[in-house]
């Protein structure tokens, strides 16, 4: 069975879709906290259980926890975050009795995407 001339075009309709979910990619924060008796996590189960309560508390409100970044001192965390609006980022804080010092809007610059 060969390919048609047909292979390999798009219908216009099917790329409009996909620019359509490209408009709805969920907006990515950096929250920036500080800890002044430094940030105390156990690498144990109840560490990984506080972890677990953070992310569903998060989901509560269309929050989701990407990764964290902690000083070494342990007093100030940098914590990527996707959600809708800062609002609902400093509500998942607020839920979770975490500080918010400051939401930033991101995106990403790859040093690579020039090569």
């Amino acid at each position: 069975m060969g390919r048609t001339a047909d292979a390999g075009r798009h219908d216009l309709g099917e790329i409009g879709l996909v620019e359509q979910a490209m408009e709805f990619v969920m907006p990515r924060y950096i929250v920036e906290r500080t800890f002044s008796s430094g940030l105390h996590l156990p690498c144990t189960q109840d560490g990984a259980s506080t972890c677990a309560n953070v992310v569903e508390r998060n989901a509560e409100g269309g929050v989701t926890w990407v990764q964290s970044f902690v000083s070494a001192d342990k007093q100030k965390t940098f914590c990527v975050y996707d959600g809708p609006d800062p609002a609902a980022i400093r509500a998942a804080a607020e839920r979770n009795g975490l500080p918010a010092d400051a939401i930033t809007e991101v995106r990403v610059l790859d040093p690579y995407f020039y090569h």
